[in-house]
């Protein structure tokens, strides 16, 4: 089943939040992101724990460490004091090789260390340093990397999910990092936050730390994901700051295809399914015909490329143009608009969101062949369809020859 998750920032949010959000929502993940996050710590760290409790009166879910056995100490995460912290640990080389030696979940490490190093990226361009000589001086550490990690554990569980979220709340004031004070939001916060949307509720303090925002680029692609569909649960995340006339927290909502009565679950399965997709698109009238050729080839091959149609037209001062226009999978669109800037001469391009509708198909590997041709399915409401795959039937000599073979592999 996809999920589509909606992340409300009400309160803010940072990596506790996001931790206890998720685990509300699906306690069934409470055992794997504990197990990975006390994984990457040593025990005097203490021990990662979720606490329940409540925020303006709300229910909420808390995510922290509890202090080690004989340490006086409360259970604490101090997500609004991450900037104070340091241990010897901080360089991004050392936290990243931590996460590749723990045993963790499968797919926990590859998450964890991808917002690791949007976070090592982050204080490396404001830093003007190289990734690989990170030391993180704008987030916390053990906490930090405990934060990480449960996230890293959490996106591995979801794999394929589809994550939008809210206008996420400025904040206001200074935040006390080790380069003195500095302005909200945090400099790595900002940086890794640039293009999503914002709002100012007249409440100040740090709203969203910087692990928060490297989840977030990680998880949520910028494309529109319209949240439709049953409504599969709710969880509250909650941070350790009080907020002046509203609760502290960060909603997880959702959303995906549920089970349905009997009989409804295939009869829907005949049915098309929707899907999101960005429609890219530019004109060239400075490329030859074979240059053109050679650029439409590479580009449909590029990963995350659904579809690629070449359109003849007149463009300014009446010169003959070709417009490309591009099917993407909405988390490839920067990777393919760098390809199409590197194998064409355009100078620009545009793109714009789309909804589909994508009829059930068995794919060429998975469906039966008839000789040496294979044959595609699509389930349409009148019944299935069939369709010969075009490039088994190159190798066949004649045209007649071909033709005959594409009617006996499409016979039902």
């Amino acid at each position: 089943m996809t999920l589509a998750i909606r992340l409300d920032a009400v309160g803010g949010i940072a990596g506790d939040m996001f931790a206890a959000a998720m685990v509300d929502a699906l306690p069934e993940l409470r055992a794997r992101v504990l197990a990975d996050a006390a994984a990457v710590l040593p025990r005097e760290a203490g021990t990662p724990v979720f606490t329940p409790g409540t925020s303006a009166g709300l229910h909420c879910l808390r995510f922290g460490l509890a202090a080690p056995a004989g340490d006086p100490h409360q259970p604490h995460h101090a997500h609004d004091h991450h900037h104070d912290h340091a241990h010897a640990h901080a360089g991004f080389r050392d936290m990243a090789a931590r996460l590749a030696a723990a045993p963790l979940s499968p797919g926990t490490a590859a998450h964890a260390t991808a917002i690791l190093r949007r976070l090592a990226e982050a204080e490396a361009a404001i830093h003007h340093v190289p990734v690989d000589e990170v030391h993180f001086h704008e987030i916390g550490d053990w906490d930090s990397l405990m934060d990480v990690t449960a996230a890293g554990s959490v996106a591995a569980a979801l794999e394929g999910a589809r994550w939008s979220v809210s206008a996420l709340p400025r904040g206001d004031g200074l935040v006390r990092t080790r380069h003195g004070l500095l302005p909200v939001p945090a400099p790595a916060t900002a940086w890794l936050l640039e293009g999503f949307a914002w709002r100012d509720d007249g409440i100040g303090g740090e709203r969203v730390t910087p692990t928060g925002a490297a989840i977030l680029r990680h998880l949520v692609d910028g494309a529109p994901v319209r949240v439709a569909g049953r409504l599969q649960g709710t969880g509250t995340g909650a941070g350790t700051r009080e907020l002046p006339g509203q609760p502290n927290i960060l909603r997880a909502t959702l959303f995906g295809a549920a089970a349905e009565g009997p009989g409804e679950e295939g009869q829907r399965e005949k049915g098309p399914h929707e899907e999101d997709i960005v429609v890219l698109s530019f004109e060239i009238d400075d490329m030859s015909a074979e240059e053109i050729a050679v650029a439409a080839d590479r580009l449909r091959a590029a990963a995350g490329v659904r579809d690629l149609v070449l359109v003849p037209a007149i463009g300014k001062k009446g010169r003959p143009v070709h417009t490309f226009r591009l099917l993407v999978e909405p988390a490839a669109r920067d990777a393919v608009a760098d390809a199409c800037f590197t194998e064409t001469a355009t100078i620009g391009l545009r793109w714009q969101a789309a909804r589909r509708a994508v009829l059930p198909r068995a794919s060429a590997e998975a469906s039966a062949s008839v000789g040496t041709v294979r044959v595609k399915t699509a389930t349409r409401p009148a019944g299935p369809s069939r369709k010969a795959e075009s490039d088994d039937l190159v190798g066949i000599a004649g045209l007649e020859a071909r033709r005959a073979a594409k009617r006996k592999a499409e016979e039902p």
